[in-house]
């Protein structure tokens, strides 16, 4: 079977309803019918797996490495040394660095910095660049976050040099590890911690945990005459960072999102992420993880894309809106310039595809790269052409000399890391080097290397995907009845998440009738629609659809979700439609 398709390189998916028992689900009686389903179509079992509490939180021992870690900090700070904290240029790294210096300040440790490698001068992780340029600062402790399990030379860089590294960093390793003082990763064997889901800030925000914890059992806070500061203040950060970087959103995840949401949502978080928030136009006491996701998330990244992610990094230390506002608008124009960039390499990729092969002949394993295209912005193009073809892709921008810069994005049934890794294992002189999770990934090769590695890569994921795995499936939580589509059960599964990865925002599907339809934005369709066999008539919203639509059927089978639109200080129900054909 093949991907239906609008054209040679649009794939049409097809919407699937989620097969879902009730057999060995213990959930409470008194739990609607629909919530119970769609928890069950996600793997939830008990209602300990939807516990939103702290004290549900995975215990701070099961991270192997971490009291470790922060007796070597606590040493550091009672001698009167310096801290530097090596960070990553994305939000899940920038949330590692502002959570790491306000922690400690908290705890009344002023001699904490942190440095962020320019990804256009020094690339990603703890460099030997990256050393030579810590050196400067003259550190007695390294400490990486969000980055630094591949990072063998650099830390042998810091080793020589006499500076001890601690590793913190949650993506996979590579088949041998740096030789840091202390490595804090649940995703390093040995590891005792149950979620190799958690982002780098998770793991960050697990060292601190127990550095408060070293720190109040050397009597640190007694003899300075403070109070240890309450970690759940800093969860605003650890729910932005974990929900940018699109990890699962396991059960240990699910609660450090809601917590944080909660936060922000009373107004109690950082200055900065309310400026964010106010400059996507977004109501923070209404906010939901998508908002972090796709608001603020792609502005904090912004930074890092175009320029310096040490912009995004200030905006989250500011003390005050004031002070965050300033710094919330460079990052929203950043935005706005990526925006156009990406436009622009959207429009050059469309002409690729257009004239590169016959219908059905895409290769499986798709890569791309342009002379001219922006090293900062390839990974969202692989993103969205991933998304528009249904196959795994990688983007390449030229980097220094006579090196290419990939960014690998994948879908279902392909682990792109280990893709990578497979092709290395074939063709050794290939790839310099690799690395990433399972549905994105970086590397580096060599610009001759590049036609030997797309066919390479396009046969590793041929040997490992299925013609069907080609075809994009929207998973549906089936048909929601008319008598319930209302503004209650909106209200019921917004207060069931946070969803997001893994844990997905639940999807109907239905036959609608449409009733009106006007265009809105130039992009979108904005509808009344009707369902089958009920009398009511419902407002619905069709995102980025007119491309795609350009006229519309009187009937139509829809796949939406149910959001609570608020308009003027009224509540209303609304469908934000996903997926629209004809009935």
């Amino acid at each position: 079977m093949t991907a239906r398709s609008l054209s040679n390189d649009i794939a049409v998916p097809n919407i699937e309803r989620r097969r879902v028992s009730l057999a060995g689900v213990d959930l409470p009686a008194e739990m609607p019918e629909m919530l119970r389903r769609i928890y069950a179509a996600r793997g939830v079992r008990t209602a300990q797996e939807l516990e939103r509490s702290l004290s549900a939180l995975i215990p701070l021992a099961r991270m192997t490495g971490a009291d470790r870690a922060a007796a070597r900090i606590a040493d550091v700070m009672e001698a009167g040394g310096r801290l530097l904290v090596v960070g990553d240029f994305d939000v899940d790294g920038a949330t590692s660095c502002a959570l790491s210096l306000l922690a400690v300040r908290a705890m009344g440790y002023v001699d904490i910095d942190y440095l962020v490698p320019n990804r256009f001068e020094y690339g990603y992780g703890l460099t030997p660049e990256i050393v030579a340029l810590a050196r400067e600062r003259f550190p007695d402790l390294l400490i990486t976050v969000d980055n630094g399990i591949s990072s063998l030379d650099g830390v042998d860089a810091a080793n020589a040099a006499g500076i001890p590294v601690i590793v913190t960093d949650h993506h996979l390793p590579g088949e041998h590890l740096p030789e840091a003082v202390v490595i804090v990763n649940p995703n390093v064997s040995g590891n005792d911690f149950p979620s190799g889901a958690i982002a780098g800030v998770g793991v960050t925000f697990y060292v601190l945990l127990a550095l408060r914890a070293e720190l109040h059992r050397r009597g640190w806070f007694v003899r300075r005459g403070i109070e240890p500061p309450n970690m759940a203040q800093f969860l605003d950060l650890v729910a932005l960072g974990t929900v940018a970087d699109v990890v699962p959103l396991d059960h240990n995840n699910r609660i450090l999102v809601h917590q944080g949401l909660a936060r922000i949502r009373a107004g109690n978080c950082r200055p900065g992420i309310l400026a964010l928030l106010e400059a996507a136009r977004r109501d923070y006491r209404r906010v939901h993880a998508a908002d972090l996701g796709f608001a603020v998330g792609p502005r904090l990244n912004a930074a890092g894309r175009l320029d310096d992610v040490s912009r995004g990094i200030a905006c989250l230390l500011a003390d005050s809106l004031e002070a965050a506002r300033p710094l919330a608008q460079e990052l929203d124009g950043l935005n706005c310039e990526r925006r156009q960039i990406e436009q622009g390499m959207q429009s050059q990729v469309d002409a690729m595809l257009a004239g590169r092969q016959p219908e059905g002949e895409l290769d499986w394993g798709l890569c791309l790269f342009r002379e001219d295209w922006h090293q900062g912005v390839i990974g969202i193009l692989a993103s969205r052409i991933k998304d528009r073809c249904h196959r795994p892709v990688i983007a390449f921008a030229a980097a220094d000399g006579d090196w290419l810069k990939g960014s690998a994005r994948s879908i279902p049934g392909l682990h792109i890391r280990d893709a990578l890794a497979a092709v290395a294992a074939r063709h050794p002189d290939l790839l310099e080097k690799f690395g990433g999770h399972a549905m994105a990934a970086g590397l580096s090769l060599r610009r001759e290397c590049l036609a030997a590695f797309a066919r390479a890569f396009d046969a590793v994921v041929r040997d490992r995907l299925a013609p069907e795995d080609l075809q994009p499936l929207i998973p549906s939580d089936g048909e929601v009845m008319p008598e319930a589509l209302n503004l209650e059960t909106a209200r019921q599964i917004a207060a069931g998440g946070p969803w997001g990865q893994a844990f997905p925002q639940p999807l109907f599907d239905g036959c609608f009738e449409i009733l009106a339809s006007r265009i809105v934005g130039e992009q979108h369709w904005k509808l009344v629609v009707r369902p089958e066999g009920g009398d009511q008539a419902l407002d619905a919203i069709a995102f980025r659809a007119v491309e795609r639509h350009p006229e519309l059927p009187s009937r139509a089978r829809l796949a939406y979700h149910l959001d609570v639109n608020e308009w003027r200080g009224c509540e209303s129900l609304q469908l934000l439609i996903e997926h629209l054909e004809p009935a």
